[in-house]
């Protein structure tokens, strides 16, 4: 994982060091979750990168029935993550990044379930990692590491002493 963070982490630089632009206006979360994914892509030669994306092969994500994590479907099945890096043809979920503006004050709960839950080994379409990116204007405010279901406390540190 710590590879894979990495070359996250250069994405994330670069996204900085291009996106003054819509960084400093304030833009909506959507038009930086697009420009960041325009830079993970280059970081990730052979992986298919995308926003919003809620399949795994040809099979949609649906959580269990009870989940706790609520979700964009209006039938409250589905899940939607911010960014993906997986193989679209093979299936196979290496990253699922959730991003968040530092400005957004709606509370942290719904991204952290979402990123156990897409990481979560017991699902049928987990994801091998995930990450909750908060963006400041001029720099990253803050990130955690989700792996196995649960926020990875050592990783999550070595990931933002790095940023």
């Amino acid at each position: 994982m710590h590879s894979e963070l990495s070359r996250l982490i250069s994405a994330l630089q670069e996204f900085y060091a291009r996106e003054r632009f819509i960084l400093e206006r304030d833009l909506g979360e959507r038009t930086l979750t697009h420009r960041l994914a325009v830079q993970i892509e280059r970081h990730f030669p052979g992986w298919d990168v995308d926003c919003d994306y809620n399949r795994f092969g040809d099979r949609a994500m649906l959580l269990p029935r009870g989940s706790i994590v609520s979700t964009d479907d209006p039938l409250g099945k589905s899940v939607y993550p911010d960014i993906v890096v997986h193989r679209r043809s093979i299936p196979q979920h290496l990253l699922a990044v959730e991003v968040r503006k530092a400005a957004n004050h709606q509370p942290l709960q719904h991204d952290l379930h979402k990123l156990m839950a897409l990481t979560d080994p017991h699902l049928w379409f987990a994801f091998a990692g995930g990450v909750l990116l908060t963006l400041g204007r001029t720099r990253m405010a803050g990130a955690e590491v989700y792996v196995g279901g649960q926020r990875e406390a050592e990783l999550s540190a070595w990931f933002a002493a790095r940023l």
